[in-house]
C-alpha cells in the first residue's frame, strides 16, 4: 500500500454534481469512514460492474456507520451512469483529477491504453458485465485509470489504498469488509481467474 498523504488530498476539491458545488475532498470522512471507489470513467462497462459490485455492500456498510462515494474523473456519461442504477453510494466528480493524481492513479498512454483495454481480465469482467445486461461504450476520458481508498472516521488512518495495474483490477469485496473490520451478508460476483495465459503476459 503506497503512501498516501491524506492532509495535502485531503484539501482537493469536488464537485457534488446535485448541486454544483465544490467540496474539499476530506469532507467525506469527516463524521464517518468512507469507502470511495474512483472509476477510469462513468461509460466504462467494466468500471459499471465493478460499481454494482461493490453496492452489493451499502447496505452492510450503513449499517456499520461506514458511506460509500464513488468519484469520476469528468461529468461527461454521469446522467447515463445514474439512471443506469449502477451505483448506490453517493457520486462525485474530480474535474481536475487532483485525487486521481495525488492517489497514484494513472493515466494511459495511446500506446498502453490499447493492451491493458483488450488484455484477458477486462475481457472477463466485460462478458459478466454483459451476462448481467450491463452495456457501456467508448466515451470521454479512456486514458485514467482508478482504484480505491478507505479511510476511517476523521481521517486518523487509511485503512485501504488500492491503485488499479489494469483496467480490468477489482477489490474483492472481502477486501474491503476485512479493512473495516465489519461482516457482509452479500455474496461477491465470481472474479475473473487469473492463469498462467493471463498473468505471464
Amino acid at each position: 500500500m503506497a503512501k498516501v498523504n491524506l492532509d495535502k488530498v485531503g484539501q482537493n476539491l469536488i464537485k457534488d454534481p446535485e448541486t454544483n458545488s465544490k467540496i474539499e475532498f476530506r469532507t467525506l470522512w469527516q463524521d464517518q469512514a468512507v469507502v470511495v471507489f474512483f472509476l477510469r470513467r462513468f461509460g466504462c462497462q467494466v468500471c459499471r460492474w465493478m460499481a454494482s459490485e461493490i453496492s452489493k455492500l451499502e447496505a452492510d456498510l450503513r449499517a456499520n456507520g461506514v458511506s460509500l462515494v464513488g468519484i469520476g474523473p469528468e461529468m461527461f456519461g454521469l446522467k447515463e451512469f445514474k439512471e443506469g442504477g449502477f451505483f448506490k453510494g453517493s457520486i462525485y466528480v474530480d474535474e481536475d483529477k487532483s485525487c486521481y493524481k495525488d492517489l497514484g492513479f494513472k493515466r494511459y498512454n495511446a500506446v498502453s491504453v490499447l493492451p491493458a483495454a483488450l488484455g484477458k481480465k477486462v475481457r472477463d469482467i466485460a462478458s459478466k458485465a454483459s451476462a448481467a445486461g450491463i452495456e457501456g461504450n467508448l466515451s470521454g476520458d479512456l486514458l485514467q485509470s482508478g482504484g480505491m481508498i478507505i479511510v476511517s472516521k476523521g481521517g486518523e488512518k487509511v485503512l485501504f489504498h488500492f491503485i488499479q495495474d489494469s483496467p480490468g483490477d477489482f477489490v474483492p469485496l472481502e477486501d474491503i469488509t476485512k479493512a473495516l473490520g465489519i461482516s457482509a451478508t452479500v455474496e461477491a460476483g465470481q472474479k475473473p481467474v487469473c492463469n498462467d495465459d493471463v498473468c505471464t503476459r
